[in-house]
């Protein structure tokens, strides 16, 4: 069970998240064009559907190693230079987003403070401010997924994983 939630928890969030933000979006343009009223609180859930997704996202390329990146370099590079260097980009972006998260865990804790809600939902913006701390919480825990990943293809000299490519 471990090992589905581990290889599909983000894939099955995006869904959830990418369908509630179609729905939304679709009855909304509907209520719009056809009965010509629109409501706040879809405007809302598209807008916090979408900053989930991305934020999940992120973390779901870090597990697939699909962020953007120049590689040409590891093209002219052996395996074991590769692998390094694989090493290297994920301890910098290990250590950003360690920093990202303990900054993004204090706008959550003034937001719990002062009791702020949304405007059109009127819930607390606790739930949509989480969305930065849990995507940099997921993306931590997958980078350090990433690591010992890229340390046992290192000892064992296996050729590092490096993601499925877009263009060949």
């Amino acid at each position: 069970m471990l090992a589905i939630l581990d290889r599909n928890a983000e894939r099955w969030a995006l869904l959830v998240f990418y369908t509630m933000l179609v729905i939304t979006m679709a009855v909304e343009v509907i209520r719009r064009e056809v009965f010509a009223y629109s409501s706040i609180w879809g405007e809302e859930v598209v807008r916090y559907a979408f900053i989930y997704l991305a934020w999940i996202g992120a973390a779901a390329a870090v597990r697939e190693r699909a962020h953007i990146r120049i590689d040409v370099l590891f093209n002219y590079v052996g395996p074991r230079v590769k692998a390094a260097l694989y090493i290297f980009g994920d301890l910098v972006m290990l250590a950003i987003a360690v920093l990202a998260l303990r900054w993004s865990f204090e706008t959550v804790a003034v937001s719990w403070k002062f009791g702020s809600v949304s405007h059109g939902l009127r819930v607390s913006m606790v739930w949509f401010l989480a969305a930065v701390p849990l995507g940099f919480a997921l993306m931590v825990f997958r980078l350090v997924q990433s690591l010992w990943r890229d340390l046992a293809d290192l000892v064992a000299e296996r050729p590092v994983y490096e993601g499925a490519r877009l263009f060949d």
